[in-house]
């Protein structure tokens, strides 16, 4: 009944700013995403440093901005709250076959191959156009795991299957592992001058390229 309430008046609070407050009034999707995203940043920071009370502070800050967002739609009648998560509902039944349906996963890594599978048949990705809506302006990273595992998922060459890692301290040892290798070559492109944002993105620009002129 707590978390009811608490959602009621989020939403209630949400409407009351968009009329009331100056600032509010004026947002639109495109103003209001950089918020969303740092947000977002802050939340991940939040979960990677252990602080529950401050988790769930950040997790209140992303609730808001689904929101405001969801608000925004509603105002011009192209959705709402409840038709987003009624929406998530669905894609999640849809996306797990092995909780919900028939479909046999014993792994981690089968899950995300059934998830991919799913998701590519959902958006009419055929193996032609695998990179189909990855928006170029993630972060350098994430844009080339992204593009990675989307050219694992549809069995491209250039790509292997990956070993997950189900033991907690070897994959801290791992993390761990990784985390000083990409510091060291951070390093390294300092000293040349290299920006390491631009080297990765070009790339990974160049491996999508090559898949999809193959």
């Amino acid at each position: 009944m707590l978390s009811r309430l608490g959602e009621r008046r989020l939403d209630e609070i949400t409407r009351r700013l968009r009329r009331e407050c100056p600032w509010d009034r004026e947002q639109d999707e495109r103003s209001i995403v950089p918020h969303t995203v740092e947000e977002a940043y802050e939340l991940a920071d939040a979960a990677a440093s252990g602080d529950d009370p401050k988790l769930v502070d950040e997790l209140g800050d992303v609730l808001f901005q689904v929101h405001f967002l969801a608000l925004l739609l509603e105002e011009r009648d192209a959705g709402s709250l409840g038709e987003v998560a009624e929406g998530m509902a669905q894609k999640l039944i849809r996306r797990h076959p092995h909780v919900f349906g028939e479909t046999q996963a014993e792994t981690a890594g089968e899950v995300l191959r059934n998830w991919d599978r799913i998701k590519r048949t959902e958006e009419g990705r055929g193996a032609g156009e695998p990179f189909a809506d990855v928006p170029e302006n993630l972060p350098a990273l994430l844009y080339a795991r992204k593009l990675q595992r989307r050219a694992l998922s549809a069995g491209l060459a250039g790509t292997e299957p990956e070993e997950r890692i189900a033991d907690p301290a070897t994959r801290e040892a791992a993390e761990r592992w990784i985390g000083e290798a990409l510091f060291s070559l951070v390093d390294v492109a300092r000293r040349l001058r290299v920006d390491p944002e631009l080297a990765l993105r070009a790339a990974t620009h160049r491996f999508r390229d090559q898949v999809e002129s193959d």
